[in-house]
């Protein structure tokens, strides 16, 4: 496969990733706006850090206002990361390898730019319905992932899109716990209720399991040990990097470049810190910390990939 083709599926996927992610924390944030009590500290503000470069004094005059912020979030384009900009950049890669995708596949990924990019979505963002229209953006992209799994064949573009996938779902999980922990300066000994960390669990779909599996006490030790290394919670870090390593190997094995085993050893690495993590030697050493050099792992791993396999400079 050309470096090419596997370097715009890889990004095909991470752009839509990307997508979900910050749908599903526009939609939580949007909900808990209406929360008057506000327990969780819930505002545009966490979206607004983490899906765009504004600076702090920006973002305090922004987070307050929900057509505001959604515009800045959903179809901005000075916003590099607003949603209009990144599935430009996911068609665009999708429209440049239609020969390697399913024609169900990249008409998902058109459907989902037209609805971006209708001439009524300012309408639709500033009307009480808000809600309806990041509802429907989920849902087609949850048709994505769901016409992709049942339409792609399973051969080496499978493996760079998946692999694609998981890398961006790890990087999200660890800035959505970085950036809500920050709110308790990290502090996991300092106990706070699960209407508190919902907005979290809501984020990464993962508050209805949360509720049926774990204890009514230790919030903020059950909340990092589900979001970080769950082994069967599918937006875990843990979850993640199990699949995006099942991916890797398969393409290692395919196409076995020089630089892979450099390559392997950095995931292995970074794998190791999370498989055989322990959360009181993390707190011995800080989760601030802890997911700082997780992130920096991650986004070392991405740079190398694309100098292994992708041709980057």
């Amino acid at each position: 496969m050309l470096s090419r083709i596997a370097d715009s599926l890889y990004w095909l996927q991470r752009y839509m990733e990307r997508a979900d992610g910050m749908l599903r924390l526009l939609k939580t944030s949007y909900i808990l706006s209406f929360d008057k009590v506000h327990v969780s500290g819930m505002t545009w503000r966490t979206a607004l850090e983490i899906f765009t470069a504004l600076s702090p004094d920006e973002i305090n005059g922004l987070k307050d206002y929900d057509a505001a912020s959604l515009r800045y979030l959903l179809t901005d384009t000075s916003n590099q990361n607003s949603l209009r900009c990144i599935i430009t950049k996911a068609r665009e890669n999708a429209r440049g390898v239609q020969d390697q995708i399913t024609k169900e596949v990249w008409e998902q990924v058109n459907q989902l730019y037209h609805l971006i990019n209708h001439k009524n979505v300012a309408e639709k963002i500033e009307s009480a319905d808000a809600i309806v229209f990041i509802d429907a953006l989920i849902a087609n992209t949850d048709q994505f992932c769901g016409i992709s799994d049942s339409t792609m064949p399973r051969g080496k573009g499978w493996n760079y899109m998946n692999l694609g996938k998981y890398t961006e779902r790890c990087l999200l999980t660890v800035e959505f716990v970085h950036n809500f922990n920050r709110k308790i300066n990290f502090k996991l000994e300092d106990e706070q209720d699960i209407l508190f960390w919902r907005s979290l669990l809501l984020a990464l779909s993962g508050y209805e399991l949360h509720l049926k599996n774990y204890s009514n006490q230790y919030h903020n030790l059950n909340v990092t040990k589900q979001v970080l290394f769950d082994h069967y919670f599918p937006r875990s870090l843990y979850y993640a990097l199990e699949r995006a390593n099942k991916y890797l190997s398969d393409i290692i094995m395919a196409n076995p470049v020089e630089g892979t085993n450099e390559l392997k050893r950095l995931f292995g690495r970074l794998g190791s810190q999370v498989k055989f993590a322990d959360l009181n030697a993390i707190q011995e050493i800080g989760l601030e910390n802890y997911l700082i050099q997780v992130r920096k792992e991650l986004n070392e791993f991405s740079s190398l990939l694309g100098q292994t396999y992708f041709s980057y400079a």
